[in-house]
């Protein structure tokens, strides 16, 4: 994969999750699209090996999309009190920042997450098709 692969990616995810922050709370963030970016970059990633399962790959996608939450969340609303979110009323959260709960939607927001990825894979050519035609839909 190259550079030009990724950065689709990560445009893709800067602005389909933009648009996911503001169908479900009416605003977004300009870091929450860096890191919808970042993240759909590194899912795209973490979904361009043959042996990863739609399981697997929610999994990883959820620990990952967690990780990056944090330090995000620890500079956007702690360091410079730009009062991004706060999960702090939310059962199992860390200083406000990350969630139980939310781990678990990003599991499943990881599964048209996947198939975005695979997407992006076979227009980019790069992909074996016999690799990416279990878990994917003819186009």
């Amino acid at each position: 994969m190259n550079r030009s692969q990724y950065f689709f990616a990560f445009l893709m995810g800067f602005f389909l999750y933009s648009l996911v922050e503001i169908a479900g709370r009416g605003y977004t963030h300009w870091t929450m699209s860096l890191t919808g970016g970042l993240v759909l970059a590194l899912l795209y990633h973490i979904n361009s090996r043959d042996t990863v399962t739609l399981i697997r790959s929610c999994f990883a996608g959820a620990i990952a999309i967690t990780a990056i939450e944090f330090p995000v969340g620890v500079f956007d609303n702690i360091i410079m009190h730009w009062e991004v979110w706060d999960y702090s009323d939310v059962p199992f959260n860390l200083l406000g920042q990350i969630c139980l709960p939310f781990t678990c939607y990003w599991f499943v927001l990881c599964i048209p997450a996947r198939f975005l990825c695979r997407r992006i894979m076979r227009q980019f050519g790069d992909q074996k098709p016999s690799a990416l035609s279990s878990d994917t839909s003819p186009t």
